[in-house]
């Protein structure tokens, strides 16, 4: 039997959520994909190859001495297996369109990111220890007074690793809440000041020297934010699919439509990230404290009244 949806071609679809994604998600702007190439020809994981450090030494009458070099290695793996299955019944596909398949799309687009996001601000755990501004247990306080100085540690952090260079931009990656203090700083530069040519896409504006992004998939953890920085060479992504596709249910009168996303991330240089832990706002609402003596008067008041 053929698929309600006329105007839906798998292959067509999965093309379009791989265009959707590629556009639009925030952290895929902030990582590398150097070894995309390669999962997608060897399988599921690819050996990342680090060169060792080389040491320059002052030339002397002596014999040159030669150091054997011992690069390192580690993997990355495709280990990040979602999908997403969901059914449309002949009644409702009768109208069906092309337009109706998009608005589908996007939020399965909208549903993958969320979770994609989330993975890739994840990578903050394998920041270098000596990048890290703030602690779980001693976290900073952030206000639109405090903001610009903390970010400024963000950056000299990712300076003094020698992570930053001429042609290796840092990027910043905030949530609405620290947004809102942001934009109260007059040390933050809008895009609108900025030549658009010198931005990331999706990009606010800069503070410190770093591009900002926002990403309302950076979320309170225990108490805290943990705001992320870094270089795009820091953490290396490659998705190797990403699939859609229908058939018919047996069961009802019903189409069903699935997708598959496999994706995976490795933080190649820990050096190349930085990290400040903020305590997260207090947004419970005050309640007004009761005036026990106003109460005690009114009381009196109301005694004085009935005596009378």
């Amino acid at each position: 039997m053929s698929n309600n949806y006329a105007a839906f071609i798998p292959e067509i679809w999965s093309q379009k959520l791989n265009n959707m994604l590629e556009k639009d998600c925030v952290m895929l702007q902030c990582v590398n994909r150097n070894y995309e190439g390669d999962i997608k020809n060897q399988g599921d994981k690819v050996k990342i190859i680090t060169p060792a450090k080389v040491n320059v030494s002052t030339l002397s009458d002596a014999a040159l001495t030669y150091k054997e070099l011992e690069p390192s290695s580690m993997e990355l793996v495709i280990d990040q297996k979602k999908f997403f299955a969901f059914k449309i019944n002949d009644v409702a596909a009768v109208q069906a369109n092309t337009d109706i398949m998009e608005a589908h799309l996007a939020n399965a687009k909208k549903a993958i990111e969320e979770v994609q996001d989330s993975y890739l601000l994840g990578q903050h755990a394998y920041v270098d220890a000596a990048n890290i501004i703030g602690s779980d247990e001693t976290p900073v306080t952030l206000d639109k007074t405090t903001i610009y100085e903390q970010f400024v540690k963000l950056a000299l952090a990712l300076k003094n690793s020698d992570a930053v260079t001429g042609t290796k931009r840092p990027w910043v990656v905030i949530n609405p809440t620290i947004e809102s203090y942001l934009l109260q700083s007059t040390e933050f530069i809008g895009a609108h000041n900025v030549a658009d040519e010198t931005l990331r896409e999706g990009a606010i504006g800069r503070i410190a020297g770093m591009d900002v992004l926002v990403s309302t998939n950076l979320t309170e953890v225990d108490g805290v934010y943990y705001v992320l920085a870094g270089t795009n060479e820091a953490i290396t992504f490659a998705s190797q699919l990403a699939k859609v596709e229908s058939l018919r249910d047996k069961d009802s009168f019903s189409d069903l439509i699935r997708g598959l996303y496999l994706y995976g991330a490795k933080t190649v240089q820990p050096k190349a990230l930085a990290k400040l832990v903020i305590s997260a706002p207090d947004t419970t609402p005050s309640v007004p404290e009761i005036d026990s003596d106003s109460d005690s008067d009114t009381d009196t008041d109301a005694d004085s009244d009935n005596d009378a």
